[in-house]
Parts: C-alpha cells; sequence; structure tokens
C-alpha cells in the first residue's frame, strides 16, 4: 500500500481530496532536467579550462572562480534531488497529510542550506565573470571603475540575501514551519515569498549588470557593425540568464501566492539550476571558442599558428597572430599577421570575430586620441 492509500484509509486526509490528486508527480521530469543541466554545464566549463590549460596555456583567477562555481552547482544539484525524492515539489496537500512531520523538517532545513548554496554559487559565478571582463578593459580607466563599481554592487546585493536566508525567523533557525506545523508559534518569521521574491529581484538586476557589460564594451568599440553582431552574438547566452531569472521571480511569486504553493516547486529548483548553469555557460562560450576554431575552421588553421584566446597576461601571447588593441574614445587598431606582410582586408571583413575574439588577445586602452578608425598594420609591434 502506498503512503497515499495509507493516510487515506488511516482518515488523514480530508474528503475531496482524491488518491489520484495526491499521487500526481512531476519528479522524474525536473529531475532528468536538472541533472541534464549540470552535465552540460560541466561539459562547458571543462572545455573551456581544457583550453585555456592547452591552447592559451594560461589559466586566470577568472576560470578557478568558474571552477568553484561549478562545485557549488554539484553540491547545489545534489540537495535538489534529495528535496525532490522526499516530495518538495508534489502538491501542498500532500505535504501537510501525507508527508511524515520529520520528513517535513529535514526538507525545510535542507531548502534552507540549499538557497545559501544557490545565492553563493551565483554571486562567484558573476565575480568569474567581471574578473573577465576586468582583464578585457584594464586598461581603460572607465570600464575599469565600471566593473570596480559592479562588483561593490555584487558583494552588497548579496549580504542582504544571505542575511534574509539566515534571519528568516527569530529565534534563528533552519526551518521555515508551515502554519499547521507544530511548533510553529515558537518562531515569528517572514514569508517565505518574501524572502524570495526580494532575493529574485535583486538577483534579476545583477544578471542584467553583468551582462549588459559586455554589451556597452562591443557599443563603444570603433568597428564595423558586422563586428559588433558578430562580437554580441558570443555573449548572447547572457541574455537567456536574464531571462531566466525572470521566470524564477515569476515561480517564487506563483509559489508563495498560489493555494497549491509546493507545485511550483520542482518548475522553480529547475530554473534556479538552468540559472546557476547558463550564468557559467554565458561566461564561458568566448573561452571554449578557441577550441571549436581549432576543431573546425581549417581556413583558420592554415592562417593562424593555433587557434587561442586569451584574457590577460603578460608575456603570453604566441607571435605571429593578431591583437586587437584599443585607442581613442574606445576605439580599435587591429595588430597582425606572422612577420610578413600585412593582414588582408578580405579576412578581416570576413572573420568578423576573429580579430577581437580569436586573435589570442585583447583589450580596450582609453587615450588622448578620440576616434582612430579600425585598420590592419604588420606584425613588428612589441606583444603584450
Amino acid at each position: 500500500m502506498s503512503d497515499v492509500d495509507a493516510a487515506i484509509a488511516a482518515g488523514r486526509v480530508p474528503d475531496g481530496i482524491t488518491a489520484e490528486y495526491l499521487k500526481q508527480s512531476r519528479d522524474g521530469p525536473a529531475i532528468g532536467a536538472i541533472v541534464f543541466l549540470c552535465i552540460l554545464t560541466a561539459l562547458v566549463v571543462l572545455s573551456r579550462c581544457a583550453s585555456r590549460l592547452f591552447l592559451v596555456k594560461s589559466f586566470g583567477v577568472d576560470d578557478a572562480l568558474a571552477l568553484v562555481g561549478l562545485a557549488l552547482l554539484i553540491a547545489f544539484v545534489a540537495l535538489v534531488i534529495v528535496l525532490i525524492s522526499l516530495g518538495s515539489g508534489r502538491h501542498y496537500d500532500y505535504i501537510q497529510y501525507i508527508m511524515p512531520l520529520h520528513t517535513v523538517r529535514l526538507t525545510e532545513t535542507l531548502d534552507f542550506i540549499a538557497h545559501i548554496l544557490y545565492t553563493t554559487a551565483l554571486v562567484i559565478c558573476r565575480f568569474s565573470g567581471l574578473l573577465f571582463y576586468h582583464r578585457i578593459v584594464s586598461q581603460s580607466r572607465r570600464f575599469a571603475n565600471t566593473i570596480r563599481c559592479a562588483a561593490a554592487f555584487l558583494v552588497l546585493s548579496y549580504l542582504p540575501q544571505l542575511l534574509l536566508l539566515i534571519l528568516h525567523c527569530t529565534p534563528v533557525t533552519t526551518l521555515w514551519p508551515y502554519a499547521w506545523q507544530p511548533g510553529v508559534d515558537d518562531y515569528t518569521c517572514l514569508a517565505w515569498g518574501v524572502v524570495y521574491v526580494t532575493n529574485s529581484g535583486i538577483s534579476l538586476l545583477c544578471d542584467i549588470l553583468l551582462f549588459g557589460i559586455p554589451l556597452a564594451i562591443i557599443r563603444f568599440m570603433k568597428i564595423s557593425r558586422r563586428r559588433k553582431i558578430g562580437l554580441a552574438m558570443i555573449f548572447f547566452p547572457g541574455l537567456l540568464v536574464v531571462g531566466i531569472s525572470i521566470a524564477r521571480l515569476i515561480l517564487v511569486i506563483q509559489g508563495q501566492w498560489d493555494a497549491d504553493q509546493s507545485w511550483t516547486y520542482d518548475p522553480m529548483l529547475a530554473v534556479e539550476t538552468s540559472e546557476i548553469g547558463g550564468t557559467l555557460i554565458a561566461l564561458s562560450v568566448p573561452g571554449i571558442k578557441p577550441f571549436f576554431d581549432k576543431l573546425f575552421s581549417s581556413r583558420r588553421n592554415t592562417t593562424h599558428a593555433s587557434s587561442t584566446f586569451h584574457s590577460g597576461g603578460v608575456g603570453s601571447v604566441p607571435r605571429g597572430l593578431y591583437k586587437a588593441h584599443g585607442n581613442g574614445d574606445f576605439g580599435w587598431t587591429v595588430q597582425g599577421g606572422h612577420g610578413k606582410g600585412e593582414v588582408s582586408k578580405d579576412m578581416a571583413d570576413n572573420e568578423s570575430t576573429d580579430v577581437i575574439l580569436t586573435g589570442v588577445h585583447y583589450h580596450v586602452e582609453e587615450h588622448d586620441v578620440e576616434d582612430i578608425p579600425l585598420k590592419e598594420r604588420s606584425a613588428t609591434s612589441r606583444p603584450m
């Protein structure tokens, strides 16, 4: 006899609530989607790290933070699978009338831990992104200061998110008691929805800030519209993360003010996994691009000694590859070649993102010159 049938036979379930309703579950599809997202994210992040180690031969702090973010994602996914398996995403009536009280308390504690991991994983991933951006624009005082301000905003936004989770009840507890749960009168708690809607709103602002920065960098680059579009497409996954963050906010609102509030829990956990994974994937795409270029671009293999992407570090740029160098009001000068002649304009025009992103190294510099148009030069200049 199932737990639902046993509870009905024992008279614990009110009339009008059927066994079919209580047995409804979306646990299987939710777990499948979450595991798939975790595996996909791991493959992308590990590919990024392999590309940085073996192609670029430079492993930065941003790459290390991406690995930390991946580890936190895996820990979060493990807790999420346990929560779903215990029934946290079933109908609210199932939790109230079928789930044992000790299991209810366990799920509340696991949810508390999981969302501290979730919040911390996101801030680690975002700092990885900011460090990546800072390497690109470190010589542009305007953008570098913008990124430092963004980092300060991330810290200031993380603290209230963390404190809201830890101090959601007085006295402090890992539980979040339901109104019908024994011992609820021992605590004074904020509404679950208030805390999660607030944290989701802050998270959305952070995502907009994080993924708006590369668009701003591209906007100020003195390159053709075609190249801007090519670069923007590389950072496009970041816009999808913003959409995921909006979806989470909607699900949290539904979960708090819907009578069957726990029924949206499984989708919300899947969306939260997508948000962490999507952030890591979006920030790893530029890092794995040279790996795929090396595999699939025969023309680039014939014109480059190797296809790499470098986002920082002095003296590590292979000789004979391109370098994009910012001048003026974030204008760009492209330097490249193999020491023999100039880079052809045809290649510069057709390889819309090669010169900037797969040309080994690029960063933005700010000088007094207001506008230097994009142009090609010989490879006689000193490598960065």
